[in-house]
């Protein structure tokens, strides 16, 4: 992270970004503007976060129909039941910690994981950081992840970007610390659902997304694991063509993920949902 007064400004000003930013405030307006979110804006969010959460869960490999999530209570279980069980959760939790989010974020992703584990707290490596030889349990990512220390820098300077506030747009601070958080892989499991659950969060208490109604996760799933890999290498090389790259690709994300609310919208004023 940069030292400067506002790192992610430059961002803003990459080729592309600016296109991205425009079209995802007018995605979101439109959904927005439904007729159906002025009476009936509390089935839509609840909707898009069961949604959210079973796409989350799609992208760590427990790909389940959505009725399925929908029926299903054995969330306790190893193997794809608990990784649904805890997207679930964190996706849930996400909604409950927006104030805290802009005084502590260090603090939230520490519960989002505490809530992902489903608050086994026996194990110390839970709910913290973790340390120098630690293993992390990561199916996604090829490559190596950073060093612990590397791991706590980047994580205080990301706090420090949360609380000190930026100019750039939701979507770019929203991108920021969704790839941060995925690259860096500060905890020994459940990075994937606290990094999306963490660009969540930042969405709704930017504003752009208040009532938490335009799932990233959902377009994240939808555009496949081998692209958001792909710009997740994109986001980790650093360069501003990369950084580009991932900051438009979550702008597709969040616009397919209106396109799903739009779709529950849609059924909602036909009575099919």
């Amino acid at each position: 992270m940069s030292s400067t007064a506002d790192p992610l400004a430059p961002l803003g000003a990459l080729p592309g970004v600016n296109d991205a930013v425009d079209s995802v405030r007018k995605a979101v307006d439109r959904v927005y503007g439904h007729r159906v979110m002025r009476r009936r804006s509390s089935e839509v969010t609840a909707e898009a976060a069961l949604r959210g959460a079973r796409a989350s869960a799609a992208l760590d490999g427990a790909d389940w129909e959505l009725e399925e999530v929908r029926r299903r209570t054995d969330f306790g279980v190893e193997g794809e039941p608990r990784t649904v069980g805890a997207a679930l959760r964190v996706t849930a939790e996400s909604g409950q910690l927006l104030d805290v989010w802009r005084q502590s974020p260090l603090r939230v992703l520490a519960r989002l994981h505490l809530v992902a584990a489903g608050g086994v707290t026996e194990e110390e490596r839970v709910g913290r950081p973790r340390l120098a030889g630690e293993p992390v349990e990561d199916a996604l990512l090829e490559a190596a992840p950073p060093s612990a220390d590397e791991v706590s820098a980047r994580l205080e300077g990301l706090a420090q970007l949360v609380v000190g506030g930026s100019s750039a747009p939701a979507l770019v601070l929203a991108a920021v610390v969704h790839g941060e958080l995925r690259v860096l892989r500060p905890f020994g499991s459940y990075n994937g659902l606290v990094a999306r659950a963490a660009e969540r969060v930042v969405l709704v208490g930017s504003g752009l997304d208040p009532k938490s109604i335009c799932p990233a996760e959902v377009g994240h799933a939808e555009q496949g694991r081998e692209a958001y890999v792909r710009a997740l290498n994109a986001y980790a090389a650093g360069t501003p063509e990369g950084m580009a790259e991932w900051i438009a690709y979550c702008g597709r994300s969040v616009e397919l993920g209106v396109r799903e609310s739009t779709a529950v919208c849609e059924a909602l004023q036909r009575g099919a949902a």
